[in-house]
């Protein structure tokens, strides 16, 4: 039974007391990190006239950034094994501020793909949700871990409602640079957030048994992983995740234009976005230490995809766009909690990051997809029609599919699980 349900708030507190400067950090790191990539779209019209690219290359540069995040992802997660969290995630910092600086100096498309691509996406593997959420559930104990895990999954969304309305108004006044410049500053702070959640480092792992997986090599430990079907499943329904979000981060902005919505809306719905991603994140945190959390994973996909069909089925008007990221805000970050409470239940902490990034290759792979795929078909047709219409359909059928093998297969093999 989770602490949150059997003890009295003032318990729950005093139990996360000694975890709380870590908890903070950790939130403080990934509401940036998160926050200032989520708002990059609003730059992509006045920096891609100015610089000279089409949209499709602005939006290979943010694919650029997904797969990159993806792929060094695991690579980051087994680093922290090696030389601890406080080494990967300060190195991290540093690379979002080079990449934001390189971005905001861009006078041409290389500048752009290294900046926002490379350098940014090599960040969010060592800042973001997966090194953030494991740090989280080594700092805290296993009755409180998806409580804990929803609420800093809320925190980390709260960096939208700040870094979008920044960068909106500064680069309408002062041009697209100055917002990016905006960008830095808020970046700096990064680092003492990221060297305040290393204080996880001095946290010693729980003693594994003979049989859990602790034991055994990266390299055998990964083989592990993907002989579980269980995991195999959410790791081919996170493809959806990444492909839906971050076709609405990139697009978005530009489809409120196109569609002579005031600038100024995008990043009210970006805000709005990140505000109701607060409360999403701490339900679902809640929700996943009472239910299936991979049925609650693909119950999300499911409902993202009837938001998405609702929204872009009607004329945008500031109403609607702002119920569209009110809805899916809800419905954003949630999936945190659960896949990192999933990886967490099935395979323990100790190799908990490097196997939530092996599932997190798929989302960037995805994110991909929804990027640079719907670019493409915008430079190619003139309109975002196909392009979510493709979303909706591949995420109603994912999602179908996750939740009708978590009802099939509820709990992982028992020497899978942690003590």
């Amino acid at each position: 039974m989770p602490l949150a349900r059997s003890l009295p708030k003032a318990s729950f507190a005093k139990t996360l007391g000694p975890a709380l400067p870590i908890l903070i950090g950790t939130s403080l790191m990934l509401t940036l990190s998160m926050g200032l990539r989520q708002s990059l779209g609003i730059f992509m019209q006045p920096l891609t006239h100015d610089v000279g690219i089409s949209i499709s290359e602005f939006t290979l540069a943010i694919a650029v950034q997904n797969l990159a995040w993806g792929f060094l992802q695991p690579l980051a997660g087994a680093l922290t094994v090696r030389y601890g969290f406080r080494a990967i995630m300060v190195g991290g910092a540093v690379l979002y501020i080079a990449g934001l600086v390189l971005l905001a100096s861009a006078h041409g498309l290389i500048s752009v793909l290294i900046g926002a691509g490379v350098l940014i996406g090599t960040s969010l593997a060592c800042t973001a949700a997966a090194i953030a959420m494991s740090v989280a559930a080594r700092a805290v104990p296993e009755t409180v871990r998806s409580t804990v895990l929803g609420i800093v999954s809320a925190a980390g969304s709260l960096g939208a409602l700040l870094s979008a309305p920044i960068g909106q108004v500064l680069s309408e006044d002062f041009g697209w640079r100055f917002g990016l410049a905006s960008f830095v500053v808020l970046a700096l702070v990064m680092l003492p957030a990221a060297w305040l959640a290393g204080r996880v480092d001095r946290i010693e792992l729980p003693k594994p048994s003979s049989d859990q997986i602790g034991n055994i090599s990266a390299g055998a430990a990964v083989g592990m992983a993907f002989s579980n079907a269980s995991f195999v499943v959410m790791t081919l329904a996170y493809f959806v995740c990444g492909m839906q979000l971050v076709f609405i981060t990139t697009h978005l902005p530009s489809y409120l234009l196109i569609c002579g919505m005031d600038p100024m809306l995008s990043a009210q719905t970006l805000g709005v976005i990140g505000g109701f991603n607060v409360l999403g994140s701490l339900f679902f945190g809640w929700a996943g230490g009472r239910w299936n959390k991979l049925a609650l994973l693909g119950g999300i996909y499911v409902c993202r995809s009837l938001v998405l069909a609702w929204y872009f089925m009607l004329p945008p008007t500031p109403a609607t766009t702002l119920v569209f990221g009110a809805l899916m805000g809800f419905l954003w970050l949630g999936v945190g909690p659960l896949v990192a409470g999933a990886v967490a239940e099935m395979f323990g902490l100790q190799w908990q990051a490097m196997i939530q990034g092996l599932a997190f290759m798929s989302h960037q792979i995805g994110s991909f997809v929804g990027a640079y795929g719907g670019g493409l078909i915008y430079d190619a047709l003139g309109s975002y029609g196909l392009a979510w219409r493709i979303g909706v359909a591949v995420g109603l059928a994912a999602g179908l599919i996750q939740v009708a093998f978590a009802l099939i297969r509820p709990t992982a093999p028992p020497m899978l699980r942690t003590a």
